[in-house]
């Protein structure tokens, strides 16, 4: 008898159905929850991407609007303002390097397009012109700066192109 190992009678005894069911309820609860944990953390990170992503647009949509202001600006200052149209130049000259100083802390800069081959990435075609002293496609105009947020075209550039 001391030789003999010694059971457990409720390891070898067949688990009662109750046990059984109840064990079965636990899992299946547990399953649930882990479910909805994973939802809710989907869920919860696809919020915070909606929302940044509606910032993001938001500040797009305003930059929108300013860079029409500060078009403005740059036909205002190519007008010649005669005698006495001086301090008028200069004041305009200040707001305008105001404007581009606000839009330059948002990573907001212009690309250079005269020269440049047309890039429909980055330009706008308004019109062609046939020229010899330019080779064909090369962007001979500038009618409106094309500008970049960071690496992203924010606008692009109204411009003319060449054609042989």
């Amino acid at each position: 008898m001391a030789d003999e190992p010694v059971t457990d009678a409720a390891a070898e005894a067949p688990a009662s159905p109750e046990l059984a069911d109840l064990q079965r309820e636990r899992d299946d609860y547990h399953d649930r929850w882990l479910r909805k944990s994973a939802e809710f953390d989907n869920y919860r990170k696809r919020i915070e991407r909606e929302r940044r992503e509606q910032g993001e647009q938001a500040v797009h949509d305003m930059l929108q609007q300013l860079l029409l202001v500060l078009d403005d600006f740059d036909r205002a200052l190519t007008v010649d303002a005669g005698e006495g149209g001086a301090a008028y130049r200069k004041g305009v000259e200040l707001i305008h390097a105001k404007l581009f100083d606000v839009l330059r802390k948002y990573g907001v800069k212009p690309f250079e397009s005269v020269g440049a081959d047309f890039d429909p990435n980055l330009h706008q075609a308004v019109t062609h012109e046939e020229s010899d002293e330019h080779r064909d496609g090369e962007v001979i105009a500038e009618l409106r700066k094309g500008y970049m947020i960071g690496d992203r075209l924010l606008r692009p550039a109204m411009v003319k192109v060449a054609k042989a």
